[in-house]
């Protein structure tokens, strides 16, 4: 059976005072109290021991220092107490706090105290403020901070800065274990706004802009980081001119693309990524337009096609610019004089089909255009291809113009002699879905063919459904390279034949066209 024993005060043999109660407040005094536990008045333990074990309060308890009264002995977790009233001048920090500095007054200076092993200091700036008015950390005297040279301080001069700072030993002195710049002021969402071009509304959220002549992308709200403040944009150029005469297809179009990450969609593979910040106010767009075919009866230097125009997204820092297709090479035999390598552009034009090497020519025979001219990271466009270079055999053989150049490959170079066949095949283009609707863009014409005493052959191809392809003779006819379509940045088909009259004509080169998509809610 327990027993218990209840009185208002308890004294020692001396008369002194053990135990005390005054109204709700019971004090215990002595030097020496033996217990196993000490109870509150509700029988809950205040105090109680365990073996080597004392547990202070019970469990949903809390147990506070009065007001004034300071702690020692129970250690830290590697958390400071901090001080919410901001620092705004010279102080000396106390391990176990943290400090907002506030340096909107001027520079000042932190001085660490003593270092002891497991001193914590942390420091926040507090409203950004630390670029344009530093926070100097100073040691104690010659103690080191992160191993460097012993009284060196620290400063701190990034916007929205914290650091914390545990003293470790004489080697290292403080050593920071945690840095943030955390500067962002959360802001509301802001969307671009925006006019120009035809102008469509795809997966609820997002906006296309198409331009397929010259135009102006106005820009009434930038938008900002919580909503959207970067488009992605494709550039694409007018395509080169097939070439006349047994001739090259031209270059495609430059073709340029950046995909902003707020606008999903399937990218073309040579997409660049991180889209660009808008420009406010007017922005103008040029498309550019396609290079002409080469078409000449008599004067053989313009048996070459006409390069495209150049597509030009004016609005960004620095404009985006989508360079023409190269025009193809032409001409018929040795002594007409004909220019028969392809032009350099944003894709190259082929060369021509003339059996080489000539002396105009150097010792790889037609050369096609090189692409990306000039260069532009991703690439914007592929090389034309080659001529043939052996000699002509007999009279039944064909001549084969190459393809040109296309945004993904390379044109394709003249086949080996066949009494038919096709010419070289226009370079592929590039396919993206920034309209919503995955299209094909930028790819090179084909080369075209003329045959002797043999059959017609067939059509080389463009190096998409929109390029040209190339001209398809009989042994005596002459039949003109196809034009590629508009708005595609196709280069135009190489013409057949040899020469007229009737002349037949490279084809034209298509049209470039400007997209540009955002988020707008």
């Amino acid at each position: 059976m327990t027993s218990k024993i209840k009185v208002d005060n308890i004294e020692n043999q001396c008369g002194g005072a053990v135990v005390t109660k005054c109204g709700g407040t019971t004090t215990i005094s002595g030097s020496i109290v033996k217990s196993n536990a000490i109870q509150a008045s509700d029988g809950g333990n205040l105090v109680s021991q365990s073996g080597t074990t004392i547990t202070l309060g019970a469990s949903g308890d809390t147990i506070n220092l009065a007001s004034g009264a300071s702690q020692s002995g129970f250690g830290r977790t590697g958390t400071v107490d901090w001080q919410t009233t901001p620092k705004t001048a010279t102080f000396t920090a106390v391990s176990g706090e943290g400090y907002f500095c506030n340096t909107s007054g001027g520079e000042f200076t932190v001085n660490l105290p003593a270092g002891s092993a497991g001193a914590i200091v942390s420091i926040q700036d507090y409203n950004n403020t630390f670029d344009s008015n530093n926070l100097t950390i100073d040691a104690n005297g010659s103690e080191k901070i992160n191993g460097g040279e012993a009284g060196i301080a620290l400063v701190l001069s990034t916007e929205g800065q914290g650091l914390t700072l545990i003293y470790v030993d004489g080697t290292v002195g403080w050593r920071s274990v945690h840095s943030d710049d955390f500067s962002e002021v959360p802001e509301n969402p802001a969307f671009i706004a925006a006019t120009g071009g035809t102008i469509t509304t795809v997966c609820t959220n997002f906006k296309v802009h198409t331009f397929t002549g010259p135009g102006t992308f106005c820009v009434s709200n930038v938008g900002n980081a919580s909503g959207s403040n970067k488009i992605s944009y494709m550039v694409v150029a007018g395509g080169g001119g097939g070439g006349h005469e047994d001739a090259g297809g031209g270059g495609a179009g430059g073709f340029r693309e950046s995909k902003s990450p707020a606008t999903p969609y399937t990218t073309s593979p040579i997409a660049a990524t991180g889209g660009i910040t808008v420009s406010p106010g007017a922005n103008p767009i040029t498309v550019g337009a396609g290079g002409a075919g080469g078409n000449p009866p008599t004067a053989t230097p313009a048996a070459q096609g006409t390069n495209g125009s150049n597509s030009i997204f004016s609005g960004p820092p620095a404009p985006i610019v989508s360079t023409g297709g190269g025009g193809a090479g032409g001409g018929e035999c040795n002594s007409d004089g004909g220019i028969r390598q392809g032009k350099p552009g944003g894709s190259g034009g082929g060369g021509a089909g003339v059996f080489g090497p000539q002396p105009q020519d150097g010792p790889s025979g037609p050369a096609g255009g090189s692409g990306n001219t000039p260069s532009v990271s991703p690439s914007q466009g592929f090389p034309g291809g080659n001529g043939p270079t052996l000699p002509r055999l007999s009279n039944n053989v064909a001549e084969l113009g190459a393809g040109g150049g296309g945004a993904t490959q390379v044109g394709q170079k003249t086949p080996s002699p066949t009494t038919c066949g096709a010419g070289g095949a226009g370079g592929a283009g590039a396919t993206t879905s920034i309209n919503n609707t995955p299209t094909a863009y930028a790819g090179g014409g084909g080369g075209g063919i003329h045959t002797y005493g043999g059959g017609a052959g067939s059509r080389s191809a463009g190096g998409t459904p929109t390029a040209g392809q190339g001209g398809t003779p009989g042994p005596n006819a002459n039949k003109a390279g196809t034009d590629a379509s508009a708005n595609s940045g196709g280069g135009g088909g190489g013409s057949g034949g040899n020469g007229g009259p009737p002349a037949a004509g490279g084809g034209d080169g298509g049209s470039g066209i400007v997209i540009i998509r955002y988020k707008f809610q």
